[in-house]
């Protein structure tokens, strides 16, 4: 299966690597200084069992030289998924499909209006992995998986094929009975520990074991309960409970994508996380006041990050 990456950062790479490892045809699609020392000397992926090393089939920054393949990883922030779906015209074959792996439950939805609905799968990754210099990542723990499917819920070849081929490449991955509620199941987890985390500026182990930063983390889940079960999302009961329990089972020293990017000043998945649940929430008639205070108090930061980045506030 040709496969491309598009968007190589800790958790496209992550993936990536181990496909490339595995002998598929990988494309990474990546830029600058990143791109540079891939071409130079591989994608570098620091685990806890060690180093891997991987050089894939190609590296580059243009999807017109990649060519047409079967399928697209999409790694890319959720700020860059409507940019990046206009850019895939080049990779699309005539069965080619798309798994988005961002965090958030729009990016399906935002494919599919450029590319069309029968391309496009849902999916979403569990990792703390994240970019250490150009050409490297770093893996922490072991909570690293990759859950993907039809937006209907059947079960296609296609679906079958690729999990086939993840879990070949040693990839934990899965085919949910509902798509829809595993990503939501994701949001309830992600946005809050990556929105009370960004607020704080503390790893995992800090925020869980401090009472005021637990418990607002735990409210912030219960309200993304509330406003998934709104919409009509079969989050199962306890959902906020159980994420409680993972939540103890992540490495201490572990911090969000969100938390890296604000406190390192550069655009954020914000409007993503804690903004949408804000957006969808005041849509729905669901009270999100822990998410409004978060969102408030960050979204100062992600317009400098903006401005200096050169991007629309």
């Amino acid at each position: 299966m040709r496969i491309a990456v598009f968007g190589v950062g800790g958790a496209g790479g992550r993936f990536g690597a181990f496909l490339a490892r595995a002998g598929e045809e990988t494309v990474f699609i990546a830029r600058g200084a990143h791109l540079s020392a891939i071409r130079e000397h591989g994608l570098v992926v620091e685990t806890p069992e060690g180093e891997l090393r991987v050089r894939p089939a190609m590296a580059t920054d243009d999807p017109a030289r990649a060519g047409t393949v079967d399928v697209v990883v999409l790694g890319v922030k959720s700020w860059q998924v409507p940019g990046t779906a206009r850019a895939l015209t080049p990779l699309l074959g005539p069965d080619t499909f798309v798994v988005p792996l961002q965090n958030g439950v729009e990016a399906a939805d935002e494919v599919a209006a450029e590319i069309g609905e029968a391309r496009v799968l849902g999916g979403l990754c569990r990792t703390l992995s994240f970019l250490v210099a150009p050409g490297r990542i770093r893996s922490l723990g072991q909570v690293h998986s990759v859950d993907f499917g039809e937006r209907d819920n059947r079960r296609s070849e296609r679906v079958s094929r690729l999990l086939r081929i993840f879990e070949a490449a040693g990839i934990r991955a899965s085919v949910p009975s509902d798509i829809h509620a595993a990503l939501w199941q994701k949001f309830l987890f992600v946005v809050p520990v990556g929105g009370v985390g960004a607020v704080a500026q503390e790893p995992i182990g800090v925020l869980r074991s401090k009472p005021e930063s637990r418990r607002r983390i735990f409210e912030a889940m219960r309200e993304i309960q509330a406003l998934g079960r709104a919409r009509q999302v079969p989050l199962p009961e306890g959902s906020a409970e159980k994420a409680m329990e993972f939540l103890d089972s992540l490495a201490a020293d572990g911090t969000s994508s969100l938390q890296r990017d604000i406190s390192e000043g550069r655009p954020s998945e914000l409007e993503a996380w804690n903004g949408a649940v804000v957006r969808l929430g005041r849509a729905a008639g669901v009270p999100t006041p822990v998410h409004a205070e978060i969102y408030g108090r960050l979204l100062p930061l992600e317009r400098r990050a903006r401005v200096a980045a050169g991007l629309p506030d």
